[in-house]
């Protein structure tokens, strides 16, 4: 489904930030990317998602040759990417329901189709009784489900959730985790971005390891363990 064939990413300034990565992930699996600050982590999606280009070798995902990719044609390919962040990025001024509806209406769907989707999207993530309370209503975790519930409008075949429990307690950090194990288990590609050592090793799922650019370690039923 993924696949890094020897990517390399220098910047202007000669810096390395990944080399000669060779990556495969399967459709339907688990995977932890773990690393200190500075590993190559954050690279790794920028090109995966199509936002940073590699200085050297080839990135397919499913049909698609990623580096190759013309800026009109990103917008769709990008369709297939779910992607949740540390920090939420939900709309202040929009309820849980309108948050997810918005992506939905920048997406053209009609107001029929909107007012079938958001109520299972909300109810899968658990967020039923929460449609119409504000952000500020809501708890770190509560925001989080909204933030993945609004990755999963578009049905991806990826999720990735870069740091998804960074902001949140370890409760609510293992109910984001049970949340996404349960999307991996309905057929979503998940990789997850994340320095939590506890959730990680918790998992028992594959841990791909970086340090300096460069993947140090990859081990189903992997474990964090620093460099």
């Amino acid at each position: 489904m993924i696949s890094f064939q020897n990517v390399s990413k220098v910047y202007n300034n000669k810096s390395v930030a990944l080399e000669e990565i060779n990556l495969d992930i399967k459709q339907n699996e688990f995977v932890s990317i773990v690393g200190k600050n500075g590993a190559g982590k954050s690279t790794l999606i920028k090109l995966l998602i199509g936002e940073e280009k590699p200085s050297k070798g080839r990135l397919f995902f499913g049909s698609y040759e990623v580096n190759k990719l013309k800026m009109g044609e990103l917008p769709a390919y990008r369709r297939q990417i779910g992607i949740v962040f540390q920090d939420f990025r939900l709309l202040p001024t929009k309820t849980a329901y309108e948050n997810i509806a918005f992506a939905l209406e920048l997406d053209g769907k009609s107001q029929s189709e909107i007012d079938e989707f958001v109520p299972q999207i909300l109810d899968m993530v658990g967020l039923s009784e929460h449609a119409f309370n504000f952000p500020h209503e809501l708890s770190g975790g509560e925001k989080q489900r909204v933030a993945i519930a609004r990755a999963l409008i578009h049905r991806p075949v990826l999720l990735v959730a870069d740091e998804p429990t960074g902001n949140l307690d370890p409760l609510n950090s293992a109910e984001i985790i049970k949340l996404l194990s349960k999307i991996n288990e309905l057929g979503t590609t998940v990789m997850l971005v994340t320095h939590n050592k506890e959730i990680v090793n918790n998992l028992h799922k594959r841990v791909v390891s970086m340090d300096n650019g460069r993947i140090i370690r990859d081990e189903e039923d992997g474990r964090y363990i620093l460099a």
